[in-house]
């Protein structure tokens, strides 16, 4: 049975073919928060060309309703901009740093946050801020920045598409008024994405576990590992993404026991196919032990 990887890509990284040309790799995703030189379209044409060069799929991911920050916010007496408007029943509790820290939220003000304390640090513009309060509500899906994407691959006749926090069938339809041929990833990150599976699940859209997120954002950590099984369950042909041997980094090339036997488990799950997040794929050595590493473990299920 044949298994795969894709592959989160810096669109000028000098290591792309290396990565593209490996035998694991079924695609690379960009992810839209990266900086680029020069127009989006002729970004997209060269990383596109490049990856059908290999006879492999670029998939371009739009954050949607991920929440980050927008500028510097200084304590103590702090006011977080956010990347969206939103509502939420305050007082209540913002995440930041995976989850490391957190702070109370006082009041909402269309995308500011009036904070009663902390974090106790200087918050960095495009931080990413979860809110697990079921009365969160945010009000754009589509960024400025996502559209400007969807305009650009329409363009170049490119529409493989991530969209991150998919919560209903609505997501899916403010796409398809924007590219009708769009095809689809929907990346579950949330509470509301699960409900989404176990009620509304459109068969024609493709899932991803995309577990970052999707840990951070339900209320017990444990109850991550029945959330992966069911929407596999639901997708068959689910992708599973995200804190992936996530220690490799160019001074650490060798995994963790825990991080071997998690994809291990992801693939006896049945998962076949397994995405690399940013973290790991800053740097080629990283990246390529990762891959061969993947390779390596998939050994047997292969046969």
């Amino acid at each position: 049975m044949e298994i795969n990887a894709i592959v989160t890509m810096p669109p000028y990284a000098p290591y792309l073919d290396r990565v593209l040309e490996h035998k694991i790799v079924s695609g690379i995703r960009l992810n839209t928060v990266m900086p680029l030189k020069g127009t989006l379209e002729d970004t997209l044409r060269n990383l596109n060309e490049k990856a059908k060069k290999y006879k492999k799929e670029l998939w371009i991911d739009l954050k949607c309703r991920q929440l980050r920050t927008k500028n510097y916010a200084t304590p103590p007496f702090t006011e977080i901009e956010l990347t969206h408007r939103i509502n939420v029943n305050t007082p209540c509790k913002a995440y930041f740093s995976d989850r490391k820290e957190s702070a109370t939220i006082l009041e909402v003000d269309n995308n500011r946050l009036i904070m009663l304390e902390g974090p106790g640090r200087v918050v960095g513009p495009g931080e990413s801020v979860t809110i697990i309060d079921p009365s969160l509500i945010i009000e754009e899906h589509f960024t400025e920045k996502d559209i400007e994407y969807i305009e650009a691959m329409n363009k170049i006749s490119l529409h493989n598409y991530m969209l991150s926090f998919f919560e209903s069938q609505q997501d899916a339809s403010d796409l398809y008024n924007l590219d009708p041929n769009a095809d689809i990833i929907a990346k579950i990150e949330s509470k509301k994405g699960l409900e989404y599976i176990y009620n509304n699940y459109d068969k024609n859209i493709r899932l991803m576990a995309a577990r970052g997120d999707l840990f951070l954002g339900l209320k017990m950590p444990h109850h991550i590992l029945k959330s992966v099984e069911d929407i596999l369950r639901k997708d068959p042909n689910a992708i599973a993404a995200s804190r992936i041997f996530s220690s490799l980094n160019k001074y650490n090339l060798e995994p963790t026991c825990e991080e071997i036997n998690d994809v291990d488990n992801l693939l006896r799950m049945g998962y076949r196919t397994l995405m690399f997040g940013d973290d790991i794929c800053m740097n080629r050595d990283s990246i390529i032990s990762g891959l061969n590493l993947l390779y390596a473990i998939t050994e047997g299920y292969r046969k």
